[in-house]
């Protein structure tokens, strides 16, 4: 229930800040297709791969911006963790055909047709 009910504003907060720094930033895009980042179940980009100084950059960046959305989200009760993994769920569920993400096993897998792996908490 409590996860159910944080799905929506974390999905909506976090989506908006990737979705405009990756409007903004063709690195981005380019390297989320490229398999070199990916979502994990903590709500964070990871890298997938060796780290170059720009990639990583690059990842730190928006992190850095999902931490502040996850952070103003918990100020209506719930911890910043809490609203990073609920992001997290919701962020794996909305990758496309090629893209990658961590599955629960802490592999890292490229998302098919099929719906991703994700933790058995996510609803």
């Amino acid at each position: 229930m409590f996860v159910a009910a944080l799905a929506v504003g974390t999905l909506v907060v976090a989506g908006l800040a990737t979705s405009a720094y990756a409007q903004r930033d063709p690195a981005y895009a380019a390297a989320r297709a490229g398999g070199q980042i990916g979502e994990q179940p903590d709500g964070y980009l990871g890298i997938v791969g060796a780290a170059t100084p720009d990639l990583r950059g690059l990842v730190n960046n928006i992190n850095i911006q999902r931490k502040a959305a996850y952070t103003k989200q918990a100020a209506s009760g719930a911890t910043v963790e809490q609203m990073a993994f609920v992001a997290g769920c919701n962020l794996i569920l909305k990758t496309v055909a090629g893209e990658k993400y961590k599955a629960p096993d802490g592999t890292w897998k490229t998302r098919g047709a099929a719906a991703p792996e994700r933790d058995p908490r996510c609803v």
